[in-house]
Parts: C-alpha cells; sequence; structure tokens
C-alpha cells in the first residue's frame, strides 16, 4: 500500500521541501519523511496538493495522459460573457501551446472559502466574479494564461479537486493522510495533522469545518 496526503496549501507557500530562507515550504506543514508532491500548485495559488511516497502513483497522478480531471475556482476581474467562456472551453491558443477543451462555467463564491491573507488587490471601478474551470492537464500558469487571454485576468486561483480527492474537511494548512491500494483506489483515511494553530478564516467568522482526529 502507498502513503497519500491531501495538504490545502496556503498563498504563498512553496510546493518544495526546501526553499530560500524567510520562504514558507511544505517543510513547515507536512513532517512525513519521503513524499513528494504529484503536480505542482504555483506559489501565488491556494488549494489542494497530493503527495506521496509512491512513484508511479506520483506520475499517474501528474501525467496529462491519464486525464485527471483538476477542478479551480478562480476569481478574475471583470464579468465573462458566454463567448469568453465557450472560448475557454474550446481551447485558448497561449503562443506555446494550445489547451485541450475543457469545463468552465461562472459559479457563486463558495460559502466555505476562507478569506485570502493577504487579500487580493481590487479596482472599485471593475467588478469580480468567480469561475469554475476543470481540466485534465495542467501546465505552467496555464489557467491564468488562459483567463488573461480571453481578457479576464485571474485575481485569486483556488484548486479545489483532483480526480476524487477534494479539500472537502480541510482547512488550510492541514493535511489528511490516506492510504492507497496498488490500485490507485483509496482507503479509510489514516489520520490527519495540522502543525501549527491558525486564525478562524470564514467571513462569516464561524471556524472552517476541521476533520476529526482519528485516535489510535
Amino acid at each position: 500500500m502507498s502513503t497519500l496526503i491531501l495538504f490545502n496549501k496556503p498563498y504563498g507557500v512553496l510546493c518544495q521541501f526546501t526553499g530560500e530562507p524567510g520562504r514558507e515550504t511544505l517543510a513547515g506543514y507536512i513532517p512525513v519523511p519521503g513524499v513528494y508532491a504529484a503536480g505542482r500548485l504555483d506559489t501565488d495559488s491556494e488549494g489542494l496538493l497530493v503527495l506521496t511516497d509512491d512513484g508511479a502513483l506520483q506520475a499517474r497522478i501528474a501525467d496529462p495522459r491519464h486525464k485527471l480531471a483538476k477542478t479551480y475556482l478562480v476569481q478574475v476581474e471583470g464579468v465573462p460573457d458566454e463567448a469568453a467562456l465557450e472560448a475557454l472551453r474550446a481551447g485558448v491558443n497561449l503562443g506555446d501551446f494550445i489547451t485541450r477543451p475543457c469545463q468552465a462555467r461562472l459559479v457563486c463564491e463558495p460559502a466555505w472559502l476562507w478569506p485570502r491573507n493577504p487579500p487580493i488587490r481590487e479596482r472599485k471601478s471593475i467588478p469580480t466574479c468567480w469561475l469554475e474551470i476543470v481540466l485534465k492537464e495542467g501546465k505552467n500558469r496555464q489557467v491564468r494564461r488562459m483567463t488573461a487571454k480571453v481578457g479576464f485576468p485571474t485575481l485569486r486561483l483556488v484548486r479545489a479537486r483532483i480526480g476524487g480527492w477534494s479539500l472537502d474537511g480541510i482547512a488550510p494548512g492541514e493535511w489528511r493522510q490516506i492510504v492507497v491500494e496498488p490500485t490507485g483506489a483509496p482507503t479509510t483515511p489514516a489520520s490527519i495533522s495540522s502543525p501549527r494553530p491558525r486564525p478562524s478564516s470564514r467571513r462569516d467568522g464561524a471556524p472552517p469545518q476541521r476533520p476529526t482526529r482519528r485516535r489510535s
């Protein structure tokens, strides 16, 4: 069996265990030896990062040939019309490559979403809105480049789901460890850890839903 970790990466954390002095890395959150990120998430992006100690599983998750869907919640500047959404769905020519067809739709801001720290910079004269974009690939800064290309720059990017794994019950900076069968199917959650206490982050003042710790 393999170890798999679901981590809710905060803004500003590098997707690596070593880094420059003064920069937050995964080492400050995940004290589990031998695990590595299956795919990356930009430093200025937030949300679900999957780590594992299984090289084959890592490749299966990260490799776009396996078409593992990745769901992003994207706050953009402006409000895309149907033509802009259709351009995203059809594939965007980014110069060095053309993105594959994907799903893209307008959504309401999720009630469970925590405020970003630091907050995004908004211009009072320009509205913002949220999109849900589902990709089966994930090249460097792809979502940001896609929305900018159709005229709506990304202000905030949160990855909510990778395949069947999601952020459900995992607060920013927390992680859940699960055991994975050789087929890649997850079994019962094994443990949860929060390396350091964090203040409440819900906009309504209520703490984010936190999963129950299992007792050994």
